[in-house]
């Protein structure tokens, strides 16, 4: 796996210069939604993820690609790369530091590996079964062991974003957790992993969204799954907690 983890830091170098490159000509965003929505798509988003396919169609030829900006090739492949380019897009068009680029290996549809990079804040995480390392001073990472929702630090990219199933209940688990945070997206995961942040509670996402997060989390001692208690997070919903302790709990509260 050091020899992954070194292809993980030559993608990250490689996003970090498309990143640059980008932002120099003007991010220039674009609306992807439909009707009163707001996703945005910059040409930073597809920059990135047209430099990071070129350099995993160079070294793994043979690997399928699923990103969100460019879609699949090879997505029936014994082993695939999940690419997120920009996870959260929103933080980039308003100049926060906290948005990532995240990059997952999946192998017979299991996330085996996975990237969390935060280029604008210098913190490049990668995991996988060995466990969770903060690359650029080699530390291996564990999380805060928090077992209990009254001591636990919660985060959530969005509390708008929940549908009129989940608000109340992650309102539920907002008013049991000790302190909620917003709009970390992606590296949220990663203070998972430092052991800053202790639970993540989030609805409506997709696999490119969160199959570089699994080895990460899971590597550093974390558990992650659906808010029902499940390991299949297809659906969207997903729940990564410091211990399995903590995320049982959050699991009965979440179900009320």
């Amino acid at each position: 796996m050091d020899t992954l983890f070194d292809f993980f830091a030559r993608l990250s170098a490689t996003a970090r210069s498309a990143i640059d490159e980008a932002i120099g000509q003007g991010i220039n965003p674009e609306n992807k939604a439909e009707g009163s929505l707001y996703d945005p798509v910059t040409a930073v988003d597809r920059g990135v993820e047209r430099a990071l396919r070129a350099m995993i169609e160079a070294e793994f030829p043979d690997d399928g690609i699923v990103g969100e900006e460019y879609g699949a090739v090879r997505e029936g492949a014994r082993r695939v790369w999940s690419l997120d380019p920009i996870d959260g897009t929103r933080q980039l068009v308003c100049g926060l530091p906290t948005w990532t680029v995240l990059v997952g290996l999946v192998e017979d549809g299991v996330p085996i590996a996975g990237m969390i990079d935060t280029p604008r804040l210098g913190e490049l995480v990668l995991g996988d079964s060995s466990g969770t390392i903060f690359y650029e001073t080699s530390q291996r990472l564990r999380t805060s062991g928090c077992k209990t929702l009254a001591e636990a630090r919660l985060s959530t990219t969005d509390p708008y974003l929940f549908d009129a199933d989940a608000a109340p209940r992650f309102e539920r688990l907002r008013k049991a957790a000790q302190l909620t945070r917003f709009g970390l997206d992606g590296h949220a995961y990663a203070r998972i992993a430092h052991g800053t942040l202790d639970l993540v509670a989030e609805t409506d996402l997709k696999p490119h969204d969160w199959q570089a997060l699994v080895p990460v989390v899971r590597g550093a001692g974390g558990v992650i799954g659906n808010w029902h208690g499940g390991g299949d997070m297809s659906g969207g919903d997903v729940l990564a907690a410091a211990t399995r302790e903590l995320f049982d709990e959050a699991v009965v509260v979440l179900a009320g």
